[in-house]
């Protein structure tokens, strides 16, 4: 991934910041410039809660090249709490069973090593399964 592309994605690797549509109060992840609900200007930006539920999953087992050293890994399609669906790697599992509906919440963590001269590592967002969910 090249510097200036890493910069303009930080708020949304980083901290889930998406937009809301000022006309429909729609949740966009990732940021759009037209709401996909009543299309209308959507700029405002809107910070994600960071919580939801696994949708749906996968396991990958011969992964893309890259991230070769993360196979077998997990990924699923997460339901916001606030609506969107987004798909992200699912970490610290441990021997947790994976289960559609299981809470799980948005973490930062290191994505994969560029493999470029640069050799910059690429952080963004993934989701964990809460411990606690009662306390959510």
């Amino acid at each position: 991934m090249d510097i200036p592309r890493h910069w303009r994605l930080r708020k949304q690797r980083y901290a889930l910041v998406g937009e809301v549509c000022d006309n429909c109060d729609a949740k966009l992840f990732p940021p759009r410039d037209i709401c996909p609900d009543c299309g209308e200007e959507a700029k405002t930006l809107y910070s994600f809660s960071g919580h939801g539920e696994v949708y749906s999953y996968t396991t990958v087992y011969d992964p893309p090249v890259g991230f070769e050293e993360s196979a077998p890994y997990t990924v699923a399609i997460v339901k916001l709490d606030e609506g969107p669906l987004v798909t992200a790697q699912l970490t610290d599992l441990e021997e947790k069973e994976v289960e559609i509906g299981m809470p799980v919440e948005m973490v930062t963590r290191k994505l994969r090593s560029a493999t470029d001269e640069r050799g910059m590592l690429v952080y963004g967002y993934k989701f964990r399964p809460i411990l606690n969910a009662s306390l959510v």
